[in-house]
């Protein structure tokens, strides 16, 4: 799974890109914010404005395709600073219990923005990570 390197990496990504695909193959590729805890990377819907909240195309696609693939990069001007870890696995949506609660937890302590947002009825995105892949230098910081 996730090698050690991997994870600090994760850590200080502040932002990943979700991709999802529909029944049909389409791609739709989404910035967001994650929080990784063991074998699971978790996502919440928050409350930015959005047409809706439970009619988002990347929830409708994992509803019909469970598949996904997450992938957080940094670059740098220079090139051997460039890195990236990409996951891969399959996605629930989970709308309430234990581990919806304690993952929206984990987001908040990671990103203070949510704190002050009611996100305890929307959705969490877990994607249960089943392989990854990594490429570059990990060991750089984020660059302001």
């Amino acid at each position: 799974m996730l090698s050690d390197t991997e994870r600090r990496f994760l850590a200080r990504q502040r932002v990943a890109h979700l991709a999802t695909a529909d029944k049909r193959a389409v791609p739709h590729v989404v910035p967001v914010c994650f929080a990784i805890r063991e074998h699971t990377l978790y996502i919440t819907i928050d409350q930015k404005p959005k047409r809706s909240t439970t009619a988002l195309r990347r929830l409708r696609n994992i509803a019909e395709n469970p598949s996904v693939s997450v992938i957080a990069d940094h670059y740098h001007e220079d090139w051997t600073r460039l890195g990236w870890v990409m996951l891969h696995g399959g996605a629930e949506i989970l709308t309430e219990g234990t581990e919806h609660a304690d993952a929206q937890i984990l987001l908040r302590e990671r990103y203070p923005q949510l704190r002050v947002m009611q996100i305890a009825g929307y959705p969490v995105i877990a994607v249960r990570i089943e392989r990854t892949s990594s490429w570059g230098n990990l060991t750089v910081a984020e660059s302001p």
